[in-house]
């Protein structure tokens, strides 16, 4: 039977993704007389890539990006102003109010009455503790988790911690990649619920089906699942 419940945070209980694709195209806008959309966002992408390592997942990681995809399409000719504005986006996105998605409410509140709920969520620590601050949320977990990434070792380490395991835990989230597959990897369930757009470096195929993989187009579904596996495992 599950025991513990984990919740992704970002395009999971609120939107996020949007804003950093509303964020890039106002970059694009701003270096337009110096590269084309298309080649800025290729630029853009490597930059990412490369520094996740130094600068991790989140906001300042990737407005540190930006600047620095600037200053290498502009071979170093990029006038302080444009610098002054990509800052002044960045600081943007850290400070744009929190919207929860559909039923993420209600989703973990039934999820905390009958199981530990915990939110694993990865980024920067600042900005992911201002996120769920605002989001009226942080009092329904038992425990949060804020990690530099996610991978099978983590989910193992976190649920031994918080539950009884990755076996007895399920975590729920819109991403493949980082939600899902290492979750399932840890010997755990993943429920996949996707969201609007996926950020390119986190894209995964789904796995074959298995009893442990769920998809639900909605957090609406989560305490119907959630039943269901419970009275399967008390079954069995």
């Amino acid at each position: 039977m599950l025991t513990t419940i984990g919740f992704d945070a970002d395009d999971t209980l609120w939107r996020n993704e949007s804003f950093f694709r509303l964020t890039q195209d106002r970059f694009a806008e701003l270096l337009a007389d110096h590269a084309p959309a298309d080649h800025l966002h290729d630029r853009l992408l490597e930059a990412e890539r490369r520094n996740l390592g130094r600068y991790g997942f989140g906001v300042k990681g990737f407005t540190l990006s930006m600047i620095e995809t600037a200053i290498e399409v502009t071979e170093a000719r990029i006038p302080a102003g444009v610098i002054a504005k990509i800052l002044a986006a960045g600081r943007e996105m850290l400070a744009h109010p929190v919207e929860l998605l559909p039923y993420a409410r209600a989703a973990v509140e039934a999820a905390a009455r009958t199981h530990k709920v915990i939110l694993i969520t990865k980024g920067d620590l600042l900005d992911q503790e201002r996120k769920l601050a605002a989001s009226g949320l942080g009092d329904l977990f038992h425990a949060v988790e804020i990690v530099s990434d996610k991978t099978p070792a983590v989910y193992a380490r976190l649920f031994a911690r918080h539950g009884d395991g990755a076996e007895r835990g399920i975590m729920v989230g819109n991403s493949l990649n980082s939600d899902v597959l290492p979750m399932l990897a840890a010997g755990g369930h993943g429920v996949h619920v996707p969201h609007g757009p996926v950020w390119a470096l986190d894209h995964a195929d789904p796995p074959e089906a298995g009893p442990c993989f769920h998809e639900l187009t909605d957090l609406g579904g989560l305490p119907a699942l959630l039943a269901t596996l419970d009275t399967a495992g008390t079954s069995s």
